[in-house]
């Protein structure tokens, strides 16, 4: 009998730590996928990803979470079609080879109740490497239109192109840096 009820309080408790992980669905309107590079240390070019899904896990007491975000490459959106056209070929992203890019991160790294970095995986044209997003901003509220949760917040990265073969132009000063800038809202489910 003891140790039916010690089995009993431990599947209680597995089942508390369980019920405080959320989930939250990434809501399109609100989430944005951008990129900067700089253009020979002018100015800066900049191109979004209008499609994009996700989800996110998350366990504010715990301090624990994950998130998932795809993007579909062929939704670039530099504002020039012929910019557009040119990033989807070879000499980029190959979005007929490789159609979606996705991070997955599954290191949250809190400031006390606030989400200030999220550590995971980036993969790119079939290639997965370490990206860490760190936020600039975070905050979850209680939404008036939805009646529900909803937290997000804006995070960016640097990262190496190179690290998924994307090397054009770097012979003619382009660097190989690239931000990488997440704003994300998801809606608890």
């Amino acid at each position: 009998m003891k140790k039916l009820l010690i089995v009993a309080a431990a599947l209680a408790a597995a089942s508390l730590a369980q019920a405080q992980t959320a989930t939250y669905a990434i809501e399109p309107t609100h989430t944005f996928v951008t990129y900067e590079i700089s253009h020979f240390g002018t100015s800066t070019n900049r191109g979004r990803f209008d499609k994009k899904e996700g989800t996110v896990q998350l366990d504010k007491a715990a301090k624990t979470g994950r998130v998932e975000v795809t993007f579909d490459i062929a939704s670039v959106n530099t504002g020039v079609a012929p910019m557009n056209k040119h990033l989807l070929g070879d000499d980029f992203f190959a979005a007929d080879k490789f159609p979606t890019a996705k991070f997955v991160g599954d290191k949250f790294v809190f400031n006390g109740d606030k989400v200030s970095e999220v550590q995971g995986q980036l993969t790119l044209k079939d290639k997965t490497a370490p990206a860490t997003l760190k936020a600039t901003n975070f905050n979850c509220y209680q939404s008036p239109m939805l009646k529900r949760e909803v937290c997000g917040g804006d995070f960016e990265a640097v990262i190496d192109r190179t690290q998924w073969g994307i090397d054009y132009g770097l012979a003619w000063g382009f660097p190989k840096n690239v931000k990488l800038v997440i704003q994300v809202e998801a809606v608890k489910q």
